[in-house]
């Protein structure tokens, strides 16, 4: 029997063996990194949004105050995270994206991190310039719309971005689990086998 250590070997062989990113190479065209958009991190690090480029990425967009659909984004990310084996698990990276940066400040998104314990080595949660939200929204196919009461209508839906920033795959999110295509799909990308993106998903309503 292969061990999962055994396994954890093999992968980070065959990764060493892949080529490297070239960080300063152009962007595709269709990247959503070619956006020149600003982000902070849950421990108030400011970056580019195209330094997320170089690994595979599952990226949503979120608001620390909502109760319903961002814990349930939260948790079917984390549900993904955990059907990896260890090695895919190492080489895939989370990042939710704040869609209400006046409220979620690096202090605001760490206890968001801790209350869903979220190990940060993998997740990154990001605050954008407030004039940066709507184009980031834009570039991931994102519809939102804030509402009097200080909530928000949103898409609820994990995106798979490959270490490029092109969009391989989209997954509506309606319960703790992801849909069982999307995590072929997110397992056939890690691995090397092409996928095919699917289609984009209508806006939820979070319910305060």
């Amino acid at each position: 029997m292969t061990s999962p250590m055994h396994k954890v070997c093999v992968a980070a062989l065959l990764a060493m063996s892949m080529p490297a990113v070239a960080m300063d190479a152009p962007l595709p065209g269709d990247s959503v990194y070619q956006l020149d958009a600003h982000v902070t991190d849950q421990e108030a690090r400011f970056h580019a949004w195209r330094s997320l480029r170089g690994k595979p990425t599952i990226v949503s967009m979120f608001y620390g105050n909502c109760h319903l659909m961002c814990p349930m984004i939260i948790a079917s990310g984390k549900a993904l995270q955990y059907r990896l084996d260890p090695a895919q698990r190492e080489g895939l990276a989370f990042a939710m994206i704040s869609i209400d940066p006046a409220r979620d400040t690096p202090d605001a998104l760490r206890d968001v991190a801790r209350m869903h314990r979220l190990d940060t080595t993998h997740w990154r949660l990001l605050r954008p310039e407030a004039a940066d939200v709507r184009s980031l929204a834009a570039a991931l196919g994102i519809r939102y719309r804030a509402q009097p009461d200080g909530t928000f209508n949103h898409t609820s839906v994990l995106i798979l971005l490959d270490r490029d920033g092109r969009i391989v795959a989209r997954s509506q999110v309606t319960g703790l689990q992801p849909d069982p295509q999307f995590i072929a799909t997110v397992r056939e990308h890690l691995s090397g086998t092409p996928a095919v993106a699917s289609r984009s998903t209508p806006p939820s309503k979070d319910s305060p």
